[in-house]
């Protein structure tokens, strides 16, 4: 099969093609991946979700704009530079979290304690599965994807749950004028 047979059959979106497409460039995607990632495992993870992400969106690739292999190794470097931008973010917040004093809970930034007091006050009134939620938000650093594999919640429920728990908070603590308390 020709690169623009394949491309056609990606294009029509030919169940075949995928497949047809993985075989023929794999061995050019993984190089992309594991230049940017650095090693094996990754760089095979990462070929593999920006291929289901390319397939799963129809219209993405067209063939008018460049070859189909092109356009493959062009996703799988947005994918692996996507991929190594999170694993520095995270490593960044691991530092950042062991060099605190283990003992010491997390504190927010509010120079206020009468603020502060209030603040605690409110994320206590909160139903248990809205704390939770936002705790791991933004206590914790993760996505909401990632709040709802953890807890083993559907994602539209972690959504509702953050979003109720952000307006309850917004309604006990009422901004105040600048200069009071």
């Amino acid at each position: 099969m020709t690169d623009d047979e394949l491309a056609a059959d990606f294009v029509a979106r030919r169940p075949q093609a995928l497949e047809a497409a993985y075989r023929a460039y794999a061995p050019t995607l993984y190089s992309v991946a594991r230049q940017v990632l650095g090693n094996d495992s990754d760089a095979q993870d990462c070929v593999h979700d920006a291929l289901m992400r390319v397939w799963g969106r129809t219209g993405a690739f067209r063939p008018e704009r460049g070859s189909l292999r092109t356009f493959l190794s062009v996703c799988v470097r947005n994918e692996a530079i996507g991929r190594r931008r999170e694993a520095a973010r995270h490593f960044h917040i691991e530092q950042r979290l062991a060099l605190d004093e283990p003992e010491r809970p997390y504190e927010f930034e509010v120079r206020d304690h009468v603020e502060l007091g209030r603040l605690r006050d409110a994320l206590t009134a909160l139903p248990p599965e809205q704390r939770q939620a936002l705790e791991l938000a933004y206590f914790q650093y993760l996505s909401h994807t990632q709040i709802s594999e953890k807890l083993g919640v559907p994602l539209g429920t972690i959504k509702s749950r953050l979003a109720m728990g952000l307006r309850k908070l917004q309604d006990a603590m009422p901004a105040q004028p600048a200069g009071t308390t």
